[in-house]
């Protein structure tokens, strides 16, 4: 089953920060790996969903003229919100909450949260929720977590058979999973590359 806003109230509960977001060379190294694979300097409308307490809202925040940040846990959304002031921080659950439209679209360690069921009705609205031309980018740590009803492959190997976007980046390591698409026709080479938006081919 999909674990439920409880679960994450009791981690903060618990902990203000309870992955040591804030101070982890994992997690700042991960959060310079995720900026790099966007395709775009800067976007319009941009979703973080499970934003937890806003180190990686930080670093996405910049490049959106309109940052939004989603969390389930009321805690979270309140220190993600003092720690990014001019980015709208609230409190929703995907899928419950249906995505909006935006031209980033960040799903990073909170997929393999979802139960089957959940992540595919999640993956139908992201094919809508990620504006012609926009970035989807999903981020996940590879190891089983006894509590969690996927693991990181799962999702992204759900991800990629459900998707026919082209993928601009596909980074894999022992602990982590990247993968970076633009919303644009299967086989669209030029529209995954960096270059060819800057007429270099």
């Amino acid at each position: 089953m999909t674990l439920p806003p409880a679960y994450f109230d009791d981690l903060y509960a618990a902990a203000d920060d309870p992955w040591s977001l804030r101070t982890r060379w994992y997690e700042r190294r991960k959060y310079a790996l995720s900026a790099a694979a966007l395709p775009r300097e800067q976007y319009g409308d941009g979703l973080e969903v499970g934003c937890s307490v806003g180190e990686l809202t930080a670093v996405l925040a910049p490049r959106c003229a309109r940052m939004t940040a989603w969390d389930a846990s009321a805690a979270a959304v309140a220190t993600a919100a003092a720690r990014n002031p001019g980015v709208a921080v609230e409190r929703r659950v995907a899928p419950r909450d249906r995505l909006p439209v935006v031209d980033l679209l960040v799903l990073s360690e909170v997929l393999y949260y979802l139960a089957p069921s959940d992540l595919a009705v999640l993956v139908e609205q992201v094919r809508t929720a990620v504006r012609p031309g926009g970035t989807l980018l999903a981020v996940h740590w590879r190891h089983p977590v006894a509590d969690y009803p996927q693991t990181g492959d799962a999702v992204h190997a759900a991800l990629r058979t459900a998707l026919d976007w082209p993928r601009v980046a596909a980074h894999e390591e022992p602990d982590l999973l990247l993968d970076c698409w633009v919303r644009a026709a299967a086989g669209d080479g030029r529209a995954a590359s960096v270059a060819a938006a800057e007429d270099l081919w």
